[in-house]
């Protein structure tokens, strides 16, 4: 809430300045730095000028050639011309490389590689190598090296009152690994891999050579790899950014009128906060180009009506549409090129992120699922240089286009660019709730088909669709005639035709005798039926009786208040639920829980559901009971197990989940084995991980705090796939964001319970960190919360593991299975942290966003090893620190925002910074 009223203030201060400054032609005019001498950049005035080395293009302010082609030296490309390989493109230093189309002006940031290789000398043991940004309007983000060599300690120079950091150690391997080798595994043993994280203009390394291995290994050996003779310093993958830094700010730019950079007409300043001063240039909203050229912001201008022939129209079962296209000439533009990546499985790409379920050019919708690792809701794609106009709710997967990002008049107005080719077509403009978002064009009524190609609009026959005339149908097109039968005729529902009175008259007797025929049967069951609605009023009554009495108004009226819980929120009728469980047939029972009985059943969308009849509920907590149903129900987290709706019309509510179908982590972790299935290492830390992610969503993320009060694994179902996901919220209890904790009535598990709630009744979230802190013990040591001990006493498994690591070492107190998948390191992390999370006292234990952070530490680095080197009496440093601003203590980790929401890229780079940032090591 601060950040947002504080970029409110921005905002405002900067409009105030917009306001107060000269207009945009007095400040061009006033442009006098760098190039004052030459006119301002124009698409004229740079005619002429290269805009692309190799595969890759750029645009200004970077340039190659003369200074009319850039706006400063810092921004001077130079492309190799090597005739014997693809040109290579470099910034002005001649050592930085630009190795990915990285130059969209919209999101100021390029990829880059560089490398360096040292050469060994005898006799020498430091060396020392730097790396500057080649310009001052240049800062190095991140940069992830490989170092190859043999035998040397890698270490990071730091400012002169701080000793160098210790990066990484590479120890010589057999004589006879190449390079290329070494670096593809880089565990350490003639390669090692480090993070350069936040540089700045530059950062220094220096290398310390160890004799001893390399007299081991053969120094001395003609034969060797190159990799004795020299240090090679490549980049795996590294990220700049660029920003304007004529002034420290857009208000000072504009105040001083000193060569300002946004000079076209229609652009704006906004200043660059991942350099702390500066600013960057956009075009405002519904213009696209280059905000730095006079004449760059444009209208759309982007689609092309006219496909090449012979386009493929079909990606497995899903049909592509024109202005959709699977190759390109065959789009209308590049926001619509698609990839058909499988068509065995109709799987249909829309870049790297998303996937295509299917496309509706009548309605203008396209389903779209987000299928990258950092999932969100689907508000809109983004493209670079195209026009955001793919918008979502971000509920559903299903997302409104447009085709170009102009008003109707403004589309007509341009014949050759009009998207609406087809006769019978029209115009129509699509708005959201972020504004307007551009046109398409549909079919006028009576006509169906594309109207986006010629003749696409078809004739409706609307004299085949069954009662739309009470009499003789005739097609015309775009419309149809009705007119009334001829005398002596009659309209026929069935045939759809007049059929002469005669004849229907004959139809009607023949009725009239089988009705007749049948009456004394209907006499004779109409007892039984006014039986039977005697008997179903009475229920229904009973059921409105009950639905009353647990506040189905209330909770009605709570999902209606919501324009988006209808969507979310069913109230079930007994009627469903009965049919569902077979009338809650002992044979559907899941099982029994401390709340309720769990039944599971199908319902007639044939959607499989876990139906929870709960124990009885006090009438005095029925109305938050209703509440907590209408917020648990908005909860939208893959982890959570999804909550459809609940029904009242029984004395105690029913509430209606998704059926998970691999039981709980319980059950796996301690009676699986006996099935012959047991959890890998990796898995149990992707179930951690992911069970954390959930609790920590509950507690923090949520638009009301809720705290869960019954962690336990029993209570961690896994899917099909063996996803995690968080269930039973019957104990669980809803905290307003003003408070810290709740006093409440004891409830929990013996095992999970936390003694300081226990004891206190006051809960808070450290209760539920508590209660996870025995899952993972669980998961360490594979014994029950409470198990009976080798003398036969029951014993508490908290207990027992604080009590054992102060006399054994760890390794003697896991379960071998774990000895055997997990690293030693990987048993002390997580022994660490589930001694941290059991702690008596609850303000010396960590949240759930540092259990979390920490668990996707373990995994990341897991997955991906990179060998570290530490003191034995040091903590595990993080491998990125946080900036100065935003450092906190031990476990508070910055995970930072993004200075520009509008480009796709930088929504991937903060996400990789969170996951980087995140990387934080427990004490051991």
């Amino acid at each position: 809430m601060t950040s947002l009223f504080v970029d409110g203030v921005v905002l405002s201060l900067l409009l105030l300045a917009f306001a107060a400054a000269p207009t945009a032609e007095a400040a061009v005019s006033a442009h006098n730095g760098y190039n004052a001498s030459l006119p301002l950049p124009s698409s004229a005035t740079l005619a002429g000028c290269q805009r692309n080395c190799g595969n890759l293009t750029f645009d200004y302010p970077f340039g190659i050639g003369s200074q009319r082609c850039f706006r400063d030296p810092d921004f001077k490309l130079i492309c190799s011309n090597d005739t014997t390989q693809t040109p290579r493109l470099f910034l002005n230093d001649g050592i930085t490389e630009v190795v990915d189309d990285g130059f969209d002006i919209t999101s100021n940031f390029i990829y880059i590689s560089f490398s360096y290789s040292i050469p060994m000398i005898s006799g020498v043991n430091e060396y020392n190598k730097s790396w500057k940004a080649p310009g001052r309007h240049f800062a190095l983000e991140y940069t992830f090296l490989n170092i190859t060599g043999c035998d040397f300690d890698a270490y990071q120079l730091l400012d002169q009152d701080t000793s160098p950091m210790l990066l990484c150690a590479v120890t010589c391997p057999n004589k006879e690994i190449t390079e290329t080798v070494a670096r593809h595994d880089c565990n350490g043993t003639g390669c090692c891999s480090v993070l350069v994280p936040d540089a700045g203009n530059s950062f220094q390394l220096k290398f310390v050579r160890k004799e001893k291995g390399r007299v081991e290994h053969g120094e001395d050996d003609p034969s060797r790899s190159s990799l004795w003779d020299r240090i090679n310093v490549t980049t795996v993958f590294g990220f700049m950014t660029w920003s304007m830094l004529d002034q420290s700010t857009c208000a000072s730019t504009l105040v001083n009128n000193t060569n300002y950079a946004c000079i076209s007409n229609n652009s704006r300043c906004y200043n660059d906060y991942s350099f702390s001063r500066g600013y960057n240039c956009r075009c405002i909203n519904g213009y696209e180009g280059n905000p730095y050229l006079l004449d760059g912001c444009k209208r759309d201008q982007g689609y092309n009506p006219f496909p090449k022939a012979n386009c493929s129209q079909q990606c497995g079962n899903i049909s592509v549409p024109f202005p959709f296209g699977l190759e390109e000439g065959c789009s209308a533009r590049k926001l619509f090129l698609l990839n058909c990546t499988n068509m065995s499985t109709s799987s249909l790409q829309l870049n790297d992120e998303y996937l295509v379920t299917y496309i509706n050019v009548s309605e203008g919708l396209v389903g779209i699922e987000d299928t990258s690792y950092y999932k969100q809701q689907m508000y809109g794609v983004m493209i670079p240089n195209e026009p955001e106009l793919y918008i979502g709710s971000g509920e559903s997967a299903s997302m409104q286009w447009a085709v170009a990002n102009l008003t109707c008049h403004e589309a007509q107005q341009n014949k050759s660019g009009y998207a609406c080719v087809s006769n019978n077509s029209s115009c129509l403009g699509i708005n959201s709730t972020r504004g307007y978002i551009g046109y398409r064009c549909k079919c006028m009524p009576g006509f169906q088909g594309n109207p986006y190609i010629p003749n696409g609009c078809q004739d409706i026959d609307e004299c085949k669709i069954p009662g739309v005339c009470i009499g003789s149908c005739h097609n015309t097109i775009g419309r149809y005639d009705c007119t009334e039968c001829p005398y002596k005729t009659q309209y026929d529902t069935r045939t759809m035709q007049c059929i002469s009175t005669r004849k229907q008259n004959l139809l009607l007797g023949i009725l009239i005798g089988l009705s007749g025929g049948f009456i004394f049967l209907l006499l004779g069951l109409s007892a039984t039926f006014l039986f039977r609605k005697w008997r179903r009023d009475t229920q229904k009554q009973l059921r409105r009786t009950y639905f009353r009495k647990n506040k189905g108004l209330l909770l009605e009226q709570l999902i209606s208040s919501d324009e988006n819980g209808s969507d979310k929120t069913k109230i079930f009728t007994l009627e469903e639920l009965e049919k569902a469980t077979n009338n809650f047939d002992p044979t559907r029972i899941l099982g029994h829980g401390g709340h309720g009985t769990v039944y599971k059943g199908i319902l007639s969308d044939q959607r499989v559901v876990a139906i929870k009849r709960s124990k009885d509920i006090e009438e005095g907590e029925i109305s938050q009971f209703i509440n907590e149903v209408a917020i648990l129900s908005q909860i939208n987290h893959r982890n959570i197990v999804k909550l459809f709706g609940c029904c009242l019309e029984t004395e105690v509510p029913l509430l209606v989940y998704d059926f998970i179908s691999n039981g709980s982590l319980f059950g796996v972790l301690h009676y699986g084995s006996s099935g012959g299935f047991s959890l890998s290492w990796d898995d149990c830390l992707r179930i951690a991980a992911e069970a954390a992610g959930a609790l920590y969503y509950l507690h923090s993320a949520a638009s009301v705090s809720v705290f869960h009060r019954d962690v336990k694994s029993s209570n961690i179902l896994l899917d099909s796939n063996y996803t995690a996901k968080v269930s039973d919220f019957g104990a669980s209890r809803l905290v307003p964001i003003d408070q810290t904790h709740v006093v409440t009535n004891v409830q929990g598990t013996f095992g999970y319970l936390d003694p300081e709630y226990y004891h206190t009744g006051q809960l808070n979230e450290k209760s539920d960190v508590y209660s996870f802190g025995v899952v993972l013990l669980e998961l360490l040591l594979r014994r029950e919360p409470i198990f009976t001990n080798e003398t036969g006493s029951k014993q508490n498994l908290s207990n027992y593991f604080l009590l054992e690591i102060k006399g054994r070492p760890i390794k003697e107190i896991v379960a071998n299975q774990v000895i055997e998948e997990a690293t030693e390191d990987e048993i002390n992390s997580i022994a660490s942290l589930a001694e941290m999370c059991v702690r008596l006292n609850s303000g010396e234990r960590p949240t759930m966003k540092q259990v979390e952070m920490n668990l996707q530490f373990l995994r990341t680095k897991r997955s991906n090893p990179c060998h570290i080197v530490q003191d034995n009496d040091e903590e595990v440093q993080p491998l990125i620190p946080a900036r100065a601003e935003s450092r906190h203590e031990t476990f508070a980790i910055s995970l930072g925002e993004s200075s520009n929401s509008e480009s796709r890229y930088s929504q991937r780079f903060n996400s990789l910074e969170n996951d980087l940032e995140s990387s934080l090591g427990l004490p051991r």
